[in-house]
C-alpha cells in the first residue's frame, strides 16, 4: 500500500494557495459543516427551524422601528421585503467576517494539535453561512413571488443573474477582512472590540435599513463607495426593482474584495507560521 507522505514546512511563499492540498482535505471541510450545523441548533426547541425564524423575527423589528415608527420610505417597496433584503445579505457577510475573524484565536487547541491547512477553517464557515443563507433566501423568494402575485410594487428583473456573484462576493468579501482581523488579533486581542463597534457602524453606512436614495446625492458616492453598498443596492434592485443599478461602484466593490482577499491570504499566511507561539 503507497501512503502519501506530507511535509510540513514553515518556509513557503508569501503569496500561498494550495488549492490541491486543501481539496484532499475536502471531507474535513464536510464534517466541519457538519459539526456546525449539529452544535449550533443542539438542544434547541426549533432546532435548524431557527435558520428561518432569526431573519423573520429580525426583519420584523426592522419594519416597525424604521418603517413604522420611524417612518422611512422604502421607494414604494413593501416595507417587509425590503429590509428582509438587505437583512439576510447583511448576515452572512457579518457571518463570514466573524468566522473567518475567530480563526487563530477560536481554534488556537485544535491548530496546536493536528496539521490541516489553516484555510478549511474560513472555508469551512462559508459553506455554513452559505447554507443558513440560501434557506432564508429560498423564504424570501417565496415572499417576493407572493408579494407579485398580490399585485405589490415589486418587479424582479434580469439583474436576478447576478445575484450568484453577489453571493460570492459577499463571502470572499467577509471573508478576506475576516483573515486580516484574525491574523491582527492573534497579537493585539482588544481589537475585537473595536472590530465589533466597526461591524455594527459599517452596517449603519449601508443601505440596509433605508433606500439609498436617503442619502443626500452629493454624498452618494461617498457610501457607494463601502464596498458592501453596492452589493446590497444590486442584490435588492435585482428581485425588488427597487434602488438602483450602480455597474462602476460594483466593480470598484470588486476590486477591494480581491485586494482585501489577496492580502487576508498574506498576512494569513504570515501569522499561521508562529501564532502558536503568540497565543
Amino acid at each position: 500500500m503507497n501512503d502519501e507522505i506530507t511535509y510540513v514546512s514553515s518556509k513557503q511563499k508569501w503569496f500561498s494557495v494550495n488549492l490541491k492540498e486543501i481539496w484532499k482535505y475536502r471531507d474535513l471541510i464536510i464534517l466541519f459543516v457538519k459539526r456546525d450545523l449539529t452544535t449550533n441548533y443542539k438542544q434547541t426547541v426549533l432546532g435548524p427551524l431557527w435558520i428561518i425564524i432569526n431573519p423573520l423575527l429580525s426583519t420584523t423589528v426592522f419594519t416597525v422601528i424604521f418603517g413604522v415608527i420611524a417612518g422611512i420610505p422604502t421607494d414604494g417597496t413593501p416595507q417587509f421585503l425590503f429590509y428582509m433584503s438587505g437583512n439576510i445579505l447583511w448576515n452572512f457577510f457579518s457571518s463570514c467576517l466573524n468566522r473567518a475573524s475567530g480563526t487563530f484565536l477560536g481554534n488556537a487547541r485544535l491548530f496546536g494539535k493536528v496539521y490541516f491547512p489553516r484555510l478549511v477553517m474560513p472555508i469551512s464557515g462559508i459553506l455554513y453561512n452559505l447554507i443558513n443563507f440560501m434557506l432564508q433566501t429560498a423564504v424570501y423568494v417565496i415572499l417576493v413571488i407572493v408579494y407579485s402575485l398580490i399585485g405589490a410594487n415589486v418587479h424582479p428583473n434580469l439583474l436576478i443573474i447576478l445575484a450568484p456573484f453577489l453571493v460570492l462576493q459577499t463571502a470572499l468579501l467577509g471573508t478576506g477582512m475576516g483573515l486580516i482581523i484574525s491574523s491582527i488579533t492573534t497579537k493585539y486581542r482588544d481589537l475585537n472590540v473595536l472590530v465589533s463597534f466597526g461591524v455594527s457602524l459599517l452596517m449603519y453606512i449601508t443601505p440596509v435599513v433605508y433606500p439609498i436614495s436617503r442619502v443626500p446625492e452629493n454624498f452618494r458616492w461617498l457610501m457607494l463607495l463601502n464596498p458592501v453598498a453596492p452589493i446590497v443596492e444590486t442584490y435588492r434592485c435585482a428581485f425588488l426593482g427597487s434602488g438602483s443599478f450602480e455597474g462602476q461602484f460594483l466593480l470598484i466593490s470588486l476590486a477591494v474584495t480581491l485586494a482585501l482577499l489577496f492580502w487576508g491570504v498574506i498576512v494569513f499566511n504570515k501569522v499561521e507560521k508562529n501564532f502558536i507561539d503568540t497565543v
